[in-house]
């Protein structure tokens, strides 16, 4: 059913094909087809506008028109409703971005403690179900290579994000942490973070989230030396 909403809109002539909406649409509702960034379709797009300030030639912009409701059940469901998508001769097609867009729930055979994907901040939906009534461990990227034992000590029970507040878009990640906070009920939140004053970040943009979410979630800081031991642990 068609409603009148709020959508992303591309303009191909300032559309270069570099792939960053692609990579930035956690819902996989963007691609590049011959050279173009393309909304593949509509009920994928949650008009958020997540993507936008990922291009560098400033090409999408949210406008409002009639279009397809946002099916966030579509996510879950792993794009099933769209099918295939059919590539064309000579036509150069990345469908739903790249697989590391697309969600999945792993079951107790898994080789590790982590039991979901993706993991990458920028790439989770806010309505990804893994994160419903979880425990939420929010780690900087450097911390699983510098702490021996992450998986055993910090992952087991969690469901894990990671990122990088320095090198990554902290706005976006307000907006992300916000949304999520929002929609569900996370019953706590972990972040682990390096000794390195550029990761002290991490907790403030979370911590501004949950303000923008209006939600008080209990909160435990970590902070793992560059040697991988455990200099300091807060709780708030």
């Amino acid at each position: 059913m068609k409603i009148k909403r709020q959508i992303i809109e591309i303009d191909e002539k300032r559309c270069t094909g570099c792939g960053n909406c692609v990579t930035a649409c956690a819902e996989g509702a963007i691609a590049i087809i011959n050279g173009k960034a393309k909304v593949i379709k509509e009920s994928l797009c949650d008009g958020l506008g997540a993507c936008i300030g990922n291009c560098p030639e400033h090409a999408l912009r949210i406008i409002e028109r009639e279009a397809y409701e946002f099916d966030p059940d579509a996510i879950e469901r792993g794009h099933q409703k769209q099918g295939p998508i059919k590539t064309l001769p000579g036509k150069d097609v990345l469908p739903c971005g790249c697989p590391s867009t697309h969600i999945q729930i792993f079951g107790e055979k898994s080789h590790s403690f982590l039991t979901h994907w993706p993991v990458q901040i920028r790439l989770v939906s806010h309505v990804a179900p893994f994160l419903k009534d979880a425990n939420m461990l929010i780690a900087a990227d450097c911390t699983p290579v510098a702490y021996p034992d992450f998986h055993r000590d910090f992952l087991n029970g969690k469901v894990c994000l990671i990122g990088c507040p320095k090198f990554d878009d902290t706005e976006l990640y307000r907006k992300k942490f916000a949304e999520i906070f929002k929609t569900f009920d996370i019953k706590s939140v972990t972040i682990l973070i390096m000794e390195v004053p550029c990761c002290s970040k991490l907790p403030v943009i979370i911590k501004e989230g949950m303000n923008l979410a209006d939600k008080k979630i209990p909160l435990e800081i970590i902070k793992v030396m560059v040697r991988g031991g455990i200099e300091t642990i807060e709780k708030e």
